[in-house]
């Protein structure tokens, strides 16, 4: 169970951190707005939290390969 855990945390983390830093760019670089930063800035908090519930203490190494 812990090893099912552990994949859907990295898989949700991936998402939010790659999607928190695509809204922002969007927002900044197309001039979307605040909206879609705020939501970058939100999505990237939650892939934080995420990040924070792995059992593993070396997940941000194993996220950045």
């Amino acid at each position: 169970m812990t090893l099912l855990w552990s994949i859907v945390l990295f898989l949700a983390a991936a998402v939010f951190e790659i999607g928190g830093a695509w809204l922002v760019w969007r927002g900044v670089r197309e001039h979307r707005g605040w909206v879609w930063i705020g939501a970058g800035v939100i999505a990237l908090g939650i892939y934080g939290f995420f990040a924070s519930l792995q059992p593993d203490a070396n997940f941000g190494r194993i996220l950045a390969a």
